[in-house]
Parts: C-alpha cells; structure tokens; sequence
C-alpha cells in the first residue's frame, strides 16, 4: 500500500495526516498556524515538524501534498500570496525540498479538498465538478473531465470575489459587492450581530446564547439555534443559502457542472441552508426548464478534505 502525506494550511492550524490509497487517515498531526508577522521560514519549520511526527512510525511514504490557503502559481511551487501568512512569491516547494527527502507537491487547499471530494467523497460519480467552500469567506476549486482546473496563472476558482452586488458590501480584497460579503461565515455572522446591537426583538434567542455580547456571536451558535426552532437563525441561514443558490446559479453559466459540492464550515448547516439555495438556484438558473440541473450536495469529508486531497494529489504525480 502506497502512502502519502497531506498537509492542509489554514489560517489557524497546520493539520497533517498520514493517508492511504482509499483515502484513509492513518496517523495525524497538527500545529498551530505561525502568526503571518512570521518569518516564512517559522511556517516552513512548522510543515517540516508536521512530516517529521508523520514519518517517525517508520512507514514507507512515498510523497508529501501541501495544500496552501492561498494563491498557488501555475508552477504550482510558488505561493503568490496567502492572505494569513507571511507568503509574496514563496518558492514552498523548493525551500521544503532542501529539508525533505520526498517528492513535494503544492497546490491550493480548495484544489485538494474539491480532488478529495472526487475522488473519496460526495462527487465520485461525476467527472465535472465544482466545489464550493464557505468559510470565513468563500474559496473553490474546478474539476473538468476528472482533471483540476487551475486557470492559466493557477489562480482560478476565487469565486468569492465575483461581484454579485454592484457597489455593494465594501470586502477586503478592496472592492465592492463581493459574493462572499453575502454568502459566508462572516455575512452570516455580521447579520447575526448586528440584530443583537440594534436589540431587535425577533434576535432575543441569539442575545440569550451569548449574554447579549455580539461580538461572542459565532457561525456554530446561529446554526445551533437555527436547529432548536429559532425562526430568526433559520431566516439568516435562508438568506446566506438564497445567495449561495445565486452564485451557484452563475457557475453552471460558466462551467455547467454535473455536481456542486458545498465545503467549509457553514455547509454543517445542511439542509438549512442548502434548501434554500437549491430553491433560488432554481429560479436563477440560465435556461431553467429546458436543461439538466446539477445536483448540490454537501462535502462528506469535512475539514480533513484538503489533507486527503493533498496527500492523494501527491501520491498520484510522484507515481508519473
């Protein structure tokens, strides 16, 4: 059996895993993510003592995957930019090449998680794929004819910042009206919070759960309350789906996948918030009625996608 190590980089941990051909997690590790005022060689030290946990049993691996929260050049050795670490134009794999004696792959975390998905999880029967990752943002990853799609500067699939809303929500990338200031953790959280400050009546069971302190408010409390009845979480959580079944609606304009896959923190909401979009992608949808509707489905393998799918992208290119 042909082993692998998958590494996923966040902007809060460093998760690496040990990972078999079915896309089994044998052994894990993890480490807190460096703070991005760090040196790139602390982040480096951090994925070194990573493989390093992963390797001491003595098992015969064959390559190490990273999967990177950030933009990955088409060289795919190259971190661009990654907006929690201190990567601008990081030669990643080349820097970790000089301290690991295995085949290093690089790729965006998005990528690996939507190739695990494919491959082990919720679109296996599918060969066009689109993934969608809500988060504290939004990320993606396209996978074409059972191949991924990188773009020509390795850069495709930041579907967050399609601009949905003209003038809309200032985002942080610097413009307007972005898709993820609409559909994301934080728009849920921000439409949350700002019920609480504005002491809405119709928010009283949210106040409760954090003792009136909005800024306590998290993504998990609303979908926690939005499945004990609160009609106001439940609403939020629509409302985020509505704007995901929009986006969505625009992607199948694009690149008419068979099957969306739903990742990333506020996809464990399931079917409030993946109903609704349904419903509005529906009604949105480019020639509905008159062509075939892909599927959306939640991610099965949650937050250990990007290892899996890092190790497996590895384990795949070191074996050509």
């Amino acid at each position: 059996m042909t082993l692998a190590i998958g590494i996923d980089i966040g902007g809060t941990k460093v998760a690496g895993g040990l990972v078999d051909e079915r896309g089994e997690i044998l052994a894990r590790a993890r480490r807190d993510t460096p703070h991005r005022s760090k040196r790139p060689k602390v982040v480096e030290d951090t994925i070194v003592d990573v493989v390093e946990e992963l390797r001491s049993e003595g098992h015969d691996v064959s390559a190490v995957g990273i999967g990177a929260a950030g933009f990955v050049a088409a060289d795919r050795a190259t971190v661009v930019f990654a907006p929690h670490l201190s990567w601008r134009d990081e030669p990643l794999r080349d820097a970790l090449s000089k301290r690991i004696d295995l085949p290093i792959v690089v790729d965006n975390d998005a990528n690996a998680a939507c190739w695990a998905e494919w491959r082990f999880g919720a679109a296996q029967d599918d060969s066009d794929v689109v993934m969608v990752n809500l988060g504290t943002g939004i990320g993606g990853a396209i996978l074409l004819h059972g191949e991924l799609y990188r773009g020509r500067f390795g850069i495709a699939g930041e579907f967050g910042h399609m601009q949905v809303v003209p003038e809309g929500q200032r985002c942080e990338c610097g413009n307007r009206g972005c898709w993820e200031q609409y559909a994301s953790g934080n728009a849920l959280v921000r439409e949350a919070r700002a019920m609480i400050l504005a002491n809405s009546p119709v928010a009283t069971d949210l106040a409760s759960r954090v003792d009136g302190r909005a800024d306590e408010l998290t993504g998990p409390i609303v979908t926690e309350a939005a499945r004990d009845g609160d009609p106001t979480s439940t609403e939020l959580l629509a409302e985020i789906g509505h704007w995901l079944g929009i986006g969505i609606a625009n992607l199948a304009a694009a690149f008419d996948p068979g099957t969306f896959v739903i990742g990333g923190g506020v996809s464990a909401a399931g079917e409030l918030l993946l109903g609704p979009a349904r419903d509005t992608f529906r009604r949105r949808l480019t020639g509905r009625g008159y062509r075939p509707e892909a599927r959306i489905v939640a991610a099965k393998l949650g937050n250990e996608a990007g290892l899996i799918g890092a190790a497996d992208l590895a384990r795949n290119e070191s074996a050509t």
